[in-house]
């Protein structure tokens, strides 16, 4: 079991594979009911497993691998959605899908969204946008928001914060907008590593320039992931960085607020 939904562990290797492929079984990592967390209201947010990026800061690094997670029926998951419908009426919440990287499962996301839909339950993805040409129109149709975070605003900084590129993240919000989907752009803000004003006001420019965007939110870097990243047996460079002061943080969102953004 897996937080109370079954475990697809009754499928040969075989039948997982076509399963997988079908958006019938997905690799999920954990899911948790949060509040004021990964979109409005209370949400069950679903931790799926495998993300291409290797984001220095990440405090899910045991989300990274695919084989963390555990083979889970997209029914399964739907009924523990439903259970949750008067909670998310009530808060007016729904279902986040994560990760890792939610959009490295689309064929899975895509059953999940739907079926959420199909009962009534707002949806959100929380996504890097790194692999947002996985998720074709008609899975972002039964998207209601996308938390997009974007980890730096120039080719550098984010391949250093990342391993991968930041184009596809641009490209993916402009899909965005062009869909007229919600979207709150997210920004983690680390010491010595993203607090670059070089990096920091592309972004905000990038974020102005979408009509999409309702919010943004600067998020300071926090260490509450250290240890998973001990128990993973991965390299964790920002042992010794710190939380960025209050000052910082304020000014940095005062430079997303110079650009008429609403900001958190």
């Amino acid at each position: 079991m897996l937080g109370g939904i079954p475990v697809a562990d009754h499928l040969s290797r075989s039948e997982l594979l076509v399963a997988q492929r079908l958006g019938e079984v997905g690799s999920v990592h954990s899911w948790e009911l949060v509040t004021a967390v990964d979109g409005p209201g209370t949400r069950m947010t679903a931790f799926l497993a495998g993300c291409p990026l290797r984001c220095l800061y990440c405090h899910n690094p045991d989300t990274m691998a695919a084989n963390r997670g555990v083979s889970v029926l997209a029914d399964d998951l739907l009924d523990r959605i439903k259970r949750y419908r008067g909670v998310f009426r009530a808060t007016r919440g729904g279902i986040t899908l994560s990760g890792g990287e939610v959009l490295q499962q689309p064929a899975f996301a895509r059953r999940i969204l739907r079926g959420a839909k199909e009962l009534g339950v707002h949806t959100a993805l929380d996504t890097s946008g790194f692999l947002g040409r996985n998720a074709d129109d008609d899975l972002l149709a039964d998207v209601d928001l996308v938390l997009l975070d974007v980890k730096a605003g120039d080719e550098p900084t984010y391949r250093r914060v990342t391993g991968r590129r930041l184009q596809p993240t641009l490209d993916f919000g402009r899909r965005l907008d062009g869909l007229g989907i919600e979207t709150w752009i997210r920004f983690v803000l680390v010491p010595g590593l993203t607090d670059n004003p070089a990096t920091i006001e592309p972004i905000a420019d990038y974020a102005a320039s979408l009509a999409c965007v309702s919010r943004v939110e600067v998020l300071p870097f926090h260490q509450m992931g250290r240890d998973k990243w001990a128990e993973t047996g991965l390299d964790y460079e920002l042992d010794a960085t710190e939380a960025p002061s209050a000052e910082l943080v304020e000014s940095t969102r005062q430079i997303f607020r110079e650009r008429g953004l609403t900001v958190y």
